[in-house]
């Protein structure tokens, strides 16, 4: 038996997100049945949206989302009807080779994020005989959506479901970035390109690490002052201008690391990063665009400088997100300070153009139900 759910999609890259009515069936086998509460507007559904990553199309957009379990399939162990949950955007199977190592960030069954397709090789939504794909097979801009129990993690109820939205990839793979990916220890100088919805968590992870020097770039006034509110020590509006400050604070050696967390990779942004780090620094990309690397491998092999790539910030979703949401609880993470704007599902192209104009950190749908 199917349901109907009013979802926002996009049926081509380059054209804006639609909102519209779809069929959505009863969860299979091991699949869970969610109500979603509230989804965050993350850059990486921008980058489909517009075209600028692969996806198969039409796309019901969304991978951050909390909300409750209305059914669950046959199979299903991790949660019950009723529990509140959100959402884990790469799926951690637990058994996989790289969930048996400590690293579900790279879990096999995280293979069909860009089609949103199920393993079986069906969908869950439909319109008049055609299908479509959940972003990272979940699809949070729908007020339900059908999604394998693998990406569903357990919360306290008493979490709010716009903060718990977050915390399935933007807080997580922000905050890992400087701590898991990274490995930021105390002491150490670190400078992140970048302070939105990802910049913001790698400042509250590298203060948290107990960086001394947490350095930010960001050309917008508005996020350079709430990286001050995260835990940042210094922030500039240029490259150069964070470059000149960490060769006098640390006396020509330069920063332990550099985080890239900008809305699109660039060339230059990279080259900024390299230049940034001393002897032994780390350079990590978490950052989605088309930059590349083009510097003279002198610039790696004489420093011994490291490029580092990072997906979900290396955190591992089922022992990080209970983590964070603890440091939530206990007033070391900030995490209702991230929320600069609720959105109806209606308002998606405002809320996108509000984060492409600088005015947000994160903006959250919150769902209306019948």
């Amino acid at each position: 038996m199917s349901r109907t759910t009013r979802a926002a999609v996009c049926r081509a890259g380059g054209q804006p997100w639609e909102i519209t009515d779809l069929e959505l069936d009863d969860p299979k086998d091991n699949e869970v049945l969610i109500k979603f509460y509230a989804a965050g507007l993350c850059h990486s559904d921008d980058h489909i949206q517009k075209g600028d990553a692969p996806m198969r199309m039409p796309v019901v957009g969304g991978h951050e989302g909390a909300g409750v379990v209305e059914a669950v399939g046959e199979g299903v162990t991790r949660v019950a009807v009723g529990d509140h949950v959100t959402c884990s955007f790469i799926p951690a199977c637990g058994s996989c080779r790289y969930c048996a190592t400590g690293r579900q960030n790279l879990c096999d069954a995280g293979k069909n994020a860009g089609t949103g397709m199920f393993p079986d090789g069906t969908f869950r939504f439909h319109q008049n005989g055609e299908d479509f794909g959940g972003l990272c097979v979940l699809g949070t801009f729908s007020q339900y959506a059908v999604v394998s129990q693998f990406s569903v993690i357990k919360i306290p109820p008493e979490i709010p479901f716009d903060v718990a939205s977050l915390v399935a990839c933007g807080v997580p793979t922000g905050w890992g970035s400087s701590v898991r990916a990274a490995g930021v220890r105390a002491g150490q100088t670190v400078v992140i390109y970048g302070s939105g919805g990802v910049g913001s968590n790698a400042v509250q992870g590298a203060s948290l690490a107990g960086a001394k020097n947490v350095i930010v770039v960001d050309p917008v006034e508005f996020k350079r002052e709430m990286a001050a509110v995260f835990g940042a020590t210094h922030t500039f509006a240029t490259a150069k201008e964070a470059h000149d400050f960490v060769v006098e604070t640390t006396w020509g050696e330069l920063a332990d690391h550099a985080i890239i967390t900008v809305g699109i990779l660039t060339d230059q942004v990279i080259a900024d990063a390299i230049r940034v780090v001393g002897k032994s620094g780390q350079v990590t990309v978490t950052a989605v665009g088309k930059g590349m690397i083009d510097e003279n491998p002198g610039m790696l092999i004489g420093y011994q400088r490291r490029i580092q790539g990072s997906i979900y910030g290396g955190c591992s979703p089922l022992v990080d997100v209970p983590l964070l949401i603890g440091l939530y609880q206990s007033g070391d993470l900030k995490l209702d300070e991230l929320i600069t704007r609720r959105y109806r599902l209606d308002e998606i192209n405002q809320g996108y153009q509000d984060m492409l104009d600088g005015k947000n950190i994160r903006g959250v749908i919150i769902h209306e139900h019948p």
